[in-house]
């Protein structure tokens, strides 16, 4: 089974041409490592970072908030392509982001705005290993910021970095290296919380 990587970050919004081209690189990065990438199915970042994983013939998982084709389409104006498989949760968009949370072995972050804040939350929350790309706009930059005001031990892994390739090779390094969950569940048992969360030092280019 591959590992599956979800990619979250803003779906609107001013986003410049820099913004998307890094978001991209990400999801070719995690293609050409033979991951799955897991998203939204929504448009801007995160569909960028798709395009980025088909472009290098990679996987790709939708979490859509539709509770069918024609709604995700019409409705929440997403796209259906070049997703390999779509779930339609009909959850809404803020219920979508729990679910997209889980369906993610870790999470990278890019961009963002206040739906990007709330996934980051969750996974957080729930102890999942985070990577954020810096320079990136939008709030993801300041997540190292609001992970010290919430002083709460989850187990999560902050890493920060820069470069899309180099931000994928390291959490991946670290996912094989640490018994890092996959879901809150086995936090739950108290398996892992011996773990002490960290955060591990941003390489700028």
């Amino acid at each position: 089974m591959r590992i599956q990587v979800g990619v979250m970050g803003s779906a609107g919004g001013s986003i410049l041409a820099s913004e998307l081209a890094l978001a991209h690189r990400l999801g070719k990065r995690i293609a050409e490592r033979g991951c799955a990438i897991v998203t939204g199915a929504c448009p801007g970042l995160p569909h960028a970072a798709v395009l980025g994983a088909h472009d290098a013939k990679g996987v790709s998982l939708g979490v859509s908030p539709a509770l069918s084709r024609e709604e995700h389409v019409n409705v929440y104006g997403s796209p259906l392509q070049p997703y390999t498989t779509l779930v339609f949760t009909g959850s809404g968009l803020m219920g979508r982001e729990t679910h997209n949370i889980h369906s993610s072995d870790f999470v990278l972050f890019v961009g963002g705005r206040s739906g990007t804040l709330g996934e980051f939350c969750i996974a957080y929350d729930e102890g999942k290993l985070i990577g954020v790309l810096t320079h990136s706009g939008g709030i993801s930059d300041e997540f190292a910021g609001i992970a010290k005001l919430v002083k709460k031990d989850t187990g999560s892994i902050l890493v920060y970095d820069d470069s899309p390739e180099k931000l994928v090779d390291r959490c991946l390094a670290i996912y094989h290296e640490e018994r890092v969950p996959s879901s809150v569940a086995l936090n739950r048992t108290g398996e892992y919380m011996l773990r002490r969360p960290r955060i591990t030092e941003e390489t700028r280019g």
